[in-house]
């Protein structure tokens, strides 16, 4: 830190309680009240030097005790001891952290260079130019003192120069610079060690990231820092660098935000803000913020929107926020998602209303970008890199349903439409979906029938895994409706599969009689008896399709079978109602319903095996094709090295 000394003579300033009195002989002409302190001085010392004091010297000469009251002097009694040291020529030594008083003070007391040769603007002029501002932690100091120095710094350009003076080394590549943060930075060697008087240690210094700036900046008051900022942007500096420099500040001031450990690095914590004052400064913050994605993390994002929530901001700043937070959703985390309602008009647990807002800032930004268009399949989804980020977003917010679905508070309607907004292309698989609904269902247990098929009608049954299916089938929270959908797509999944078994079937037969044929002409022995073996594999596997198909035909039998028996039960239901008899909804319907679930329950067991032998047969034929394959390949290289055999015996 720079530092210059005036003078030269020996302290003759003594200080007894609140007075200071100097020490020089003779005795005092003068009173100077400056605050509560008092200061006993000489006439001509003062007059010398300041043509304000002359004049107030000059007014009260008629009164046999000269006294002035200096009540309005910048720095208060502080800068009038350095002042009057200066006066008296004794020794002061010129800071960055007085420089800015003193030269506010001389300025209020007309110490200039008509009333006194090399006079105190001059030095502490020369002083601030050729020291503080060509050092970054000497600008800083001089800016931080400007505070409680205003408007008279303001009026002498002093802040806006230390801005420039900061703003200017901070938006400098420090890759490249050297002298503007030398506080930073050490001589370095070729080879990266500390220089010391041109000879290297061994050391190695750290790379000068571009964040290197953000504490000291955070140290401002908000005005200046936000200046600074500003300052910062017209000399176009990278908005990212920017956004994190804000980040810091925030976290900084905010408690909130320090709670998670985050990306970027952690400030030290401040003292503490009142209520009001974190919400202008949030609303700031916000308002300063880039509007551009990936600039913040998604997390502090959503930290900042959960701290503005709790501090009551105004809506425009909760709006912003949750658009900045939609235009990045892909990148949150299910912990960070959910926000705590703080409302006391809302009941349910969690802000569904928030999220429900930002998907749609999401969905909206995802149209624009094109990702809207026609619905594609799920080759598509799955292959494309742009529709990665709603099949993200689109399990993101599954997974939301399912950890908001046991609130008992949570309306029907409310999570329908949460979980209805999401485009079909969003989900590969709905399988999250599912389980979604079905912890909703359970949490839920007096929700009616109606309500219920209402919420199953989002699941698609032919986007279930295997796994869903079969856990869907024996789920007896779903509707009957829905049980039977998904038994009857699963019955088309396996006929499906048995096909294209027969279907492989037949052509390695075919390939298997080809090279039967062949190897009759140039193979015998052990070729011979491989093909025989072939043929056996090949009719086994035959005969365990023509079963397989036989067990399918039983099946597709059960399954007409159970729709007329439900067709049977549904009629006499309705006849019950319309005679005014049982009520369905009392013990009857209960008992009906369990009719219905006794019946269904052999016919999904006999599926479940059915589907357990299709799987096992699919495996065993996938072992007898593995050894086939490696068979011929052995029998061709056999026959190849018998030909040439051949040849060369000839």
């Amino acid at each position: 830190m720079g530092s210059m000394k005036l003078s030269s003579k020996p302290d003759a300033f003594t200080r007894r309680g609140q007075a200071w009195y100097c020490t020089t002989g003779l005795p005092s002409d003068v009173l100077v009240e400056v605050g509560e302190m008092s200061f006993h001085l000489h006439k001509f010392p003062l007059l010398s030097k300041s043509a304000i004091l002359g004049r107030l010297i000059e007014e009260n000469s008629d009164s046999d005790e000269c006294v002035i009251i200096l009540s309005d002097i910048p720095g208060g009694a502080k800068s009038f001891e350095l002042v009057a040291r200066f006066c008296y020529g004794l020794k002061i030594e010129l800071s960055s952290e007085n420089v800015v008083y003193l030269r506010c003070a001389a300025e209020h007391l007309e110490m200039t260079e008509e009333t006194s040769g090399d006079n105190l603007i001059n030095q502490t002029e020369s002083f601030f130019n050729q020291v503080v501002l060509r050092s970054w932690k000497d600008s800083l100091e001089a800016l931080r003192t400007c505070d409680g120095l205003l408007p008279h710094a303001e009026d002498l350009h002093i802040v806006k120069r230390c801005i420039e003076s900061l703003a200017g080394k901070a938006s400098i590549d420090p890759d490249l610079f050297g002298w503007p943060v030398s506080e930073h930075s050490t001589m370095q060697s070729p080879g990266g060690s500390v220089l010391w008087n041109g000879i290297s240690t061994g050391a190695k210094v750290r790379n000068c990231s571009s964040d290197w700036w953000y504490d000291d900046a955070s140290s401002l008051s908000f005005p200046t820092y936000k200046r600074l900022i500003s300052s910062m942007e017209s000399r176009g500096i990278k908005q990212e660098i920017i956004a994190g420099s804000l980040t810091y500040y925030a976290k900084k001031f905010l408690p909130g935000l320090n709670r998670r450990q985050s990306t970027g690095p952690m400030p030290l914590p401040a003292a503490t803000l009142s209520d009001e004052e974190q919400r202008r400064l949030l609303e700031e913050i916000d308002r300063m913020l880039p509007l551009q994605r990936g600039l913040i993390s998604t997390n502090v994002l959503l930290w900042l929107l959960r701290t503005a929530m709790i501090l009551k901001v105004d809506r425009a700043c909760i709006s912003n926020l949750e658009k900045r937070v939609g235009m990045q959703l892909d990148e949150a985390t299910l912990e960070d998602l959910l926000l705590p309602n703080f409302s006391y008009t809302m009941d349910t647990l969690y802000n569904v209303e928030c999220v429900h807002r930002i998907l749609d800032h999401f969905l909206a930004m995802d149209q624009t970008m094109g990702g809207g268009g026609a619905s594609p399949c799920l080759d598509d989804v799955m292959a494309s890199p742009s529709l990665a980020p709603i099949t993200a977003v689109a399990k993101l917010i599954d997974g939301y349903l399912a950890e908001i679905a046991p609130d008992i508070n949570l309306k029907p309607l409310k999570f329908q439409s949460l979980a209805a907004v999401l485009p079909e292309y969003a989900r590969p698989l709905d399988d999250g979906l599912y389980r979604a609904i079905d912890v909703y269902l359970k949490s839920h247990p007096t929700l009616p029938e109606a309500e219920r098929e209402q919420l199953c009608r989002l699941i698609d049954c032919q986007k279930l895994s295997l796994e869903a299916c079969t856990h869907a089938a024996q789920n007896e929270r779903l509707p009957l409706r829905v049980v039977v959908q998904v038994l009857f797509f699963e019955q088309l999944q396996l006929r499906t599969s048995v096909a294209g078994c027969l279907l492989v079937s037949d052509n390695l037969e075919a390939s298997s009689r080809t090279l039967r044929g062949g190897g009759a002409v140039a193979a015998s022995g052990e070729a011979g008896c491989w093909a025989t073996a072939a043929v056996r594999e090949n009719q086994a596997l035959r005969v365990g399709m023509d079963s397989m198909r036989l067990r399918l035909m039983e099946l597709e039998r059960e399954c007409s079978d159970m729709r007329q028996d439900i067709r049977k039960l549904g009629r006499g239901r309705r006849r019950l109602r319309g005679g005014g008899g049982i009520v369905a909804g009392g013990k009857d319907g209960g008992g009906w319903a369990a009719r219905v679930q006794r019946m269904l329950t052999p016919r999904m067991m006999k599926l479940q095996m059915c589907s357990a032998q299709h799987d096992a047969a699919e495996q065993q034929r996938m072992n007898n094709e593995h050894k086939k394959v490696e068979k011929v390949a052995k029998n061709k290289k056999q026959l190849s090295m018998d030909d040439g055999d051949d040849e060369e015996e000839a």
